[in-house]
């Protein structure tokens, strides 16, 4: 705890310095411009200050995803914390950065095809939808670092460039290390992710490349061996790593920021390489600067299309200090020895190739395009477990063969923004999945805002995870269950008005053959149609001067008998300062946040399968509300953040902050924590 406090201290005292020299700073970085600017302190010759122009360091960046053309600038948004530690605010977890976490709204799949269907770690991994294609005048690179209580660690690094003025490539690297509070609750999370973009001089061929690997680890305890022990007084429970487990060794863990061995728990990793060409007919066209300087344009008609995506997945479930009592009882495996070793662990490798051809209508809106393709899809699994394999590898084979279509359309005057997209499984493992989707959003005016109407529906096998050849099918008292394809519809409206800072979305879910667990091991599938009303809303409030209240509600309720439970209510609200002090290059947010939900019977968490699943015994109530303080700042590129959370958890008779919080049904959330970051933006 000492090393926190001077860790604080010591941003505290960066803080005063930065602030006491802001006006000699230079390197300017708009964030919502994507622009830096500013001027260095060299002397001498042409580079003395007196003869320069204050750009001659300035850099220009944006960026666009894979499937869009559209270039967009950094997010600006200094108070939202979520956002650097890529964890939803809505989303909890089992008590530690880095363990699984599910959502506390509705969030079904609605992906058609084939799916592997394990899902609680999606918040750590980095993906191929969200990789970044750069475009920058200068080298650029960004340096993330966070450091909480017993030895949290977060790092993130990245860095992009163009090679030549049309080829960028990029790299980014993230680690998660935290040993937790409970015993046998570690993470140790690597991830890495790799971009190129090339297009040819006279614009008619580009190339994409993506390269993503993800190794996540995380201790699984099987929750605390009674709640009663956050409440013992004596017995040194107070340190909540003396508190017995379910599951793993008992000890309080390693603290070791290099140490990532698990001896119970799970090892995920996931890799994908994607190649994307892509070859264009049109008109050629150019700009004259002047006399001298000309610009090559081209606009497009005809773009043919071919993309190969090559996944794989390992997920790994082991226990070297297996208690058979515990895996009897809840998982009906009968080990050998008392304590034994146990694992599982299933392979899968995903190989798709895609042809698609693009047509422009209006040659002059690159945002206006229908796309067609079709795709063949081969899979291959392995599978194997310490219990009926008996180490012998289990193979399976799938194909499938699916068509798509998309249209898209961005208007030129920026009022309709269109989109369209849709594909169809013709055959193999996933033949007769579908899914639809459109979405129409209009600019009324600008003193009106925003609104934007959708549907979606969508038609899919369930996830692979609820067949019966994956090696983490356990339910074998009972015969399986003849799966029929789950149907999910979506009506969706958003309204939004920024002057107002004000957004509104409305959705209503229509669900059948919903599939899901009902218990540690147990599959099962709803018989009849249930529906869902979500709606949410955000705004920021004024107070006075610079001071604001922002919050953030939902109200969701389930209509029908479905296996669904749900907090009717869930809101974040953030109350504080937002300004510059009177300071030109500082910019600071500081004050309280509160998260809370309403009491309900919420899913339960299966160890060996990774996986939530549905009860509807065990009440979940907050014994008071997530509160936390906060200071954030910016001073042109450079950012820090200084968090004390849970301190809801603070027991004024007994001392120490001890009332925790326990979001789910075993697994309480830590004590008071204090999390010190920084984030800082170079240009070379």
């Amino acid at each position: 705890m000492l090393r926190i406090w001077y860790i604080f201290l010591g941003t505290i005292f960066m803080f005063t310095c930065f602030v006491t020299t802001t006006k000699a700073q230079s390197g300017i970085f708009n964030q919502a411009k994507g622009r830096f600017s500013g001027m260095s302190m060299g002397s001498g010759g042409s580079d003395s200050i007196g003869h320069r122009t204050g750009l001659e360091d300035s850099i220009t960046i944006h960026f666009r995803y894979l499937d869009t053309s559209r270039m967009v600038g950094f997010d600006s948004t200094l108070y939202d914390f979520a956002k650097k530690i890529g964890i939803p605010w809505y989303h909890v977890t089992l008590g530690n950065l880095g363990n699984a976490a599910r959502s506390l709204l509705f969030e079904p799949q609605m992906k058609s095809g084939w799916d592997y269907g394990f899902h609680s770690f999606d918040d750590y991994n980095l993906t191929v939808e969200d990789a970044k294609f750069y475009n920058t005048t200068r080298p650029y690179a960004e340096l993330n670092y966070l450091l909480g209580a017993k030895s949290e660690q977060l790092i993130r690094l990245m860095h992009t460039q163009n090679l030549k003025p049309n080829w960028n490539m990029a790299f980014e690297y993230r680690l998660i290390n935290s040993p937790g509070f409970y015993q046998n609750q570690n993470t140790n999370h690597n991830n890495y992710r790799f971009t190129s973009w090339y297009q040819s001089k006279n614009k008619r061929y580009s190339n994409f490349v993506i390269i993503v690997g993800n190794k996540l680890q995380s201790g699984e305890n099987g929750g605390i061996a009674s709640p009663g022990f956050l409440d013992s007084a004596g017995g040194g429970f107070d340190d909540r790593s003396n508190i017995p487990t379910k599951l793993g060794p008992d000890n309080p863990g390693s603290r070791n920021f290099f140490s990532s061995n698990i001896a119970t728990g799970r090892l995920y990793t996931n890799a994908t390489y994607l190649l994307r060409q892509q070859y264009d007919i049109g008109q050629k066209d150019s700009l004259v600067i002047n006399d001298t300087t000309v610009v090559p344009l081209f606009y497009p008609r005809l773009r043919l299309e071919h993309t190969i995506e090559y996944s794989t997945y390992h997920n790994r479930y082991q226990d070297t200090y297996a208690d058979s009592s515990y895996y009897d009882s809840l998982y009906l495996l009968k080990l050998a020895n008392r304590r034994d070793t146990f694992y599982a662990k299933e392979y899968w490798k995903e190989l798709t190739n895609d042809f698609s051809f693009y047509t422009f209508p209006d040659a002059k809106n690159a945002q206006q395009f229908l796309k067609l393709g079709a795709s063949l899809q081969t899979l291959q699994g392995q599978s194997t477990d310490s219990i009926y394999h008996k180490d012998s590898v289990f193979s399976k084979n799938n194909f499938n063969t699916f068509i798509h279509g998309e249209y898209r359309n961005l208007t030129r005057n920026k009022k309709w923004d269109i989109e369209a997209y849709g594909n169809f499984y013709v055959a193999g493992y996933n033949a007769g999945d579908y899914m639809a989707y459109i979405s129409l959003r209009r600019l009324i005016s600008k003193q009106i805002g925003y609104l934007q109407v959708g549907f979606q529906n969508t038609n899919r096998t369930p996830s692979y995870m609820f067949h019966p050849g994956t090696t983490f099918y356990l339910d074998t008292a009972a015969s399986p269950l003849d799966l029929k394809k789950e149907n999910t519809s979506l009506l969706f409206g958003t309204f939004e008005q920024p002057k107002l800072k004000l957004k509104v979305t409305g959705k209503y879910y229509l669900v059948t053959n919903y599939t899901y667990y009902s218990g540690y091991i147990q599959v099962a599938q709803a018989s009849t149609l249930f529906n869902v009303l979500q709606i949410s809303g955000e705004k920021i409030f004024r107070i006075g001067g610079n001071w604001n209240w922002k919050t953030w509600v939902t109200l969701q309720q389930r209509l029908g008998d479905g296996p669904v439970n749900l907090p009717l209510f869930t809101t974040r609200n953030q109350i504080g300062y937002d300004g510059s002090l009177g300071f030109k290059n500082l910019r600071i947010s500081f004050g309280g946040e509160m998260r809370y939900f309403t009491s309900y019977k919420a899913p339960e968490y299966s160890p060996l399968l990774g996986q939530y699943f549905y009860q509807d015994v065990n009440t979940v109530k907050l014994e008071r509300p997530d509160i936390s303080a906060f200071l954030h700042f910016r001073i042109k590129s450079f950012n820090a953040y200084v968090r004390a959370e849970n301190l809801n958890t603070i027991n004024l008779p007994g001392g120490g902050f001890t009332r925790n919080n326990i979001p789910t049904n075993g697994y309480p959330y830590p004590g008071m924590q204090i999390r010190v970051g920084i984030f800082w933006s170079f240009v070379n």
